[in-house]
């Protein structure tokens, strides 16, 4: 059976070379030590890590999945004892601050190490996938008292936060929302209320568990404006329990050994996180980290299902191939890997999955610079930030999906069945597509806040750096998708023109998903562009004449989607009747 390798070439080409990040650590003060040699060391470290103990827990953990009883959960077997060698390891403090116990090293090497780690067993990566968010959010908006009491131990990795958002009545809806902060007769706040859908709500990973909640105050206005964040420890400082219940787990479609908990909140105390009714505010901060970890899980998937794909096409002799490969010795049957439909979700599978992770990277890369930026320089790279979140949460977790979908079709009965291992794979992406905001949540923020809520000076401004790098290509080919990249960038420009100008209200609304498709592709065909430039020094060695082969695949098969998608763009100009 294939077990999953780290594509750690790929990931040493993204980051030494598209974005030539350690050139840019060495200008920053605080990652001034980090280099390429440091970087690959540490991320050889955290695939060995994720491959020798979480990818033999993945499939097992998956049977068995998490246990409820008397309001506590038990883990899988292994789960504990994994998550105790991570801590040892110092993996949750990666990329957090030298001065709370972290290592202070890029978010970017956090994000590849991420990457892998969701692909071995994303039912475990989701216990600990949230702490970096939680971390930034207690750091950026905690207060002094907080922080002392509690950042360290997210950053030793002694507790695990939770994100606790969803109500049984609001959902996606958080101004609908109904748990109750009252201050007590000695000061404290006390939260009443009920949560759902709480990934890592109850677990035996960690004995205490920190609870970032959304609550209203008294006389707080309706809607979301009057949402305030606390923090509410399963465990107090004084380690009594402290009114929090597990009510109960979901039965999934995947993610089996991931807690999706119910929980009860019965007069537990809290404290205020960020200002009064300012709490979207401070999560937001935890949100956004959430989204891009959870497009990470995407690409994780995409790229695990595709080795998969490849490993098992390789190996699975069915029927002649019209045509085989230089050197290929004529036989009774030959690898399905040579059949034409085969070799299609193959070459997709790479374009797709490289080129995702080349934007992916680029996000996390843009935040650590924003991080040392300051004034203006911040706010663009903030702004670029804000354009890149929703596409790299919704349009990789979407192909994490349809990828794994895809790689099934290639194992034909096979992969049905559990012993191939891709339908876990299948079951366990579609969920990225729905929490952390839907996709089409996503979508509509993006076009209506990120675009037309600044007048379309950020997007002009990322399609001007796509056509940047497109004006250095120097090759045939290069210069022919240079000017795809153009065509492109124009008609995409156009098109958000004339919806500025457009007095349909619901207009926008019907394009968001399109609109983000389109972005979306765009910006792979910049990522492929970047790619094969780079790859052309080097056309001579396998890797990066591969590099090149895939670049060709991208703009001669896939890059028609973009044309697709500008024109459903221009067709949601029609209305969109109810369904009766």
């Amino acid at each position: 059976m294939h077990s999953y390798r780290a594509p750690l070439q790929d990931i040493r080409f993204v980051i030494d070379h598209w974005l030539q990040a350690p050139a840019a650590w060495a200008e920053c003060e605080r990652f001034a030590g980090v280099d390429s040699a440091l970087a690959q060391q540490l991320l050889e470290e955290g695939a060995r890590f994720a491959e020798q103990q979480l990818v033999p827990l993945n499939r097992p953990g998956d049977r068995e999945g998490c246990r409820f009883q008397d309001g506590h959960v038990s883990t899988p077997t292994g789960f504990r004892q994994a998550y105790q060698r991570y801590v040892d390891g110092g993996w949750p403090g990666l990329a957090c601050a030298q001065a709370h116990g972290g290592q202070g090293l890029p978010l970017l090497l956090g994000a590849a190490l991420h990457e892998v780690i969701y692909a071995c067993n994303h039912g475990w990566a989701m216990y600990s996938g949230i702490a970096h968010g939680a971390y930034e959010c207690l750091r950026q908006f905690g207060s002094a008292e907080l922080r002392q009491a509690w950042l360290g131990k997210i950053v030793s990795g002694e507790c695990l936060p939770t994100m606790c958002l969803t109500e049984p009545q609001a959902g996606s809806d958080v101004g609908l929302l109904r748990t109750q902060a009252r201050v007590d007769e000695a000061g404290a706040y006390r939260l009443t209320g009920n949560k759902v859908f709480i990934s890592g709500g109850e677990h035996d990973l960690t004995d205490n568990i920190l609870h970032l909640v959304l609550a209203r105050l008294p006389d707080a206005p309706a809607g979301s404006r009057g949402i305030s964040l606390f923090l509410v420890p399963k465990l107090t400082e004084q380690g009594r329990l402290n009114g929090v219940h597990c009510t109960g787990i979901e039965h999934k479609m995947g993610i089996h050994a991931s807690a999706t908990c119910s929980l009860s909140f019965d007069q537990a105390e809290g404290w205020l996180v960020g200002e009064p009714q300012g709490g979207l505010a401070a999560l937001f901060v935890m949100m956004n980290s959430a989204r891009t970890y959870v497009g990470l899980q995407g690409l994780a998937h995409a790229e695990s299902a595709g080795q998969r794909a490849l490993a098992y096409a390789q190996a699975r002799l069915q029927m002649r191939a019209v045509l085989r490969p230089e050197g290929a010795l004529a036989a009774a049957a030959d690898p399905v890997a040579f059949h034409p439909a085969v070799r299609q979700v193959l070459w997709q599978s790479r374009a797709m999955t490289e080129g995702m992770r080349a934007i992916g990277y680029w996000s996390a890369h843009l935040i650590d610079l924003a991080e040392q930026a300051q004034g203006m320089a911040r706010q663009a790279l903030e702004a670029r930030i804000a354009l890149l979140t929703p596409v790299v949460k919704a349009f990789f977790t979407e192909q994490g999906f349809q990828l794994a979908s895809d790689a099934l079709q290639v194992f034909g009965g096979y992969g049905y069945v559990t012993e191939s291992g891709i339908e876990q794979t299948v079951r366990d992406s579609r969920v990225a597509m729905i929490y952390e905001g839907t996709n089409e949540i996503q979508a509509n923020d993006l076009l209506l806040r990120k675009v037309l809520g600044d007048g379309g000076e950020a997007l002009q401004a990322l399609l001007a750096h796509v056509l940047e790098e497109a004006g250095l290509a120097s090759d045939a080919e290069g210069m022919r998708w240079a000017q795809q990249l153009r065509v492109a960038s124009d008609g995409l420009q156009a098109w958000v023109g004339g919806l500025v100008e457009h007095d349909d209200q619901e207009y926008a609304y019907r394009a968001a998903g399109d609109f983000l498709q389109a972005l979306a592709m765009l910006l792979l065909g910049h990522a492929w562009a970047r790619s094969a430039r780079l790859a052309l020094v080097h056309a001579d060695q396998p890797f990066y004449r591969r590099k090149r082969q895939t670049a060709a695949y991208f703009f001669d098969h896939l890059w028609l989607r973009f044309a697709y998608r500008l024109q459903r763009l221009h067709a949601a100009q029609l209305p969109l009747p109810f369904v009766g």
